[in-house]
């Protein structure tokens, strides 16, 4: 198992393309499913808390995996290890450019739906040529992808 994934301690991925435990793709994005999940420095619940992350829905990069536990990392790239039931497959960004326009269509001169301030978290759909669909707070419509933090380079979304 040890060739199919390589990665450090340090979270540090060396050629991983799967993780050892649940033999999903790694580096990969989820969210924050509780209001709150503690931050460990190890993967047990021996290990201390360095911090809790308070915003549900936030979206978090999965760079390891031990067991029953997921080290994660944010857009700042603090992070550490969380158990995998605070953790959600659903997949959200975060709005980085303030004031982002959510277009109607995945054009910049189609009208715009409404503006996402920097910080937001948004629940990200497919994404094409670009633009990515984003459901914000009841709004629906097409940001730049260029606009938020949390998808791979390179990654499609049908």
């Amino acid at each position: 198992m040890a060739a199919i994934c390589a990665v450090l301690w340090s979270g540090q991925a060396m050629a991983a393309e799967r993780g050892p435990v649940t033999n999903l793709p790694m580096p990969r994005f989820v969210s924050l499913k509780a209001s709150e999940g503690n931050v460990r420095r190890g993967p047990s619940l021996t290990h201390r808390i360095d911090w809790v992350f308070q915003r549900r829905n936030m979206p978090l990069q999965i760079i390891a995996e031990h067991g029953h536990w997921r080290r994660v990392q944010d857009r700042d790239g603090a992070g550490g290890w969380v158990h995998y039931t605070l953790l959600s497959g659903v997949r959200t960004v975060l709005v980085e450019e303030d004031m982002a326009p959510i277009h109607k269509l995945a054009d910049p001169s189609s009208a715009v739906q409404a503006y996402a301030e920097a910080g937001v978290i948004a629940r990200l759909g497919k994404c094409v040529d670009g633009w990515c669909r984003v459901t914000v707070e009841g709004s629906k419509g097409w940001i730049k992808r260029s606009a938020f933090w949390g998808l791979m380079a390179g990654e499609t979304r049908e």
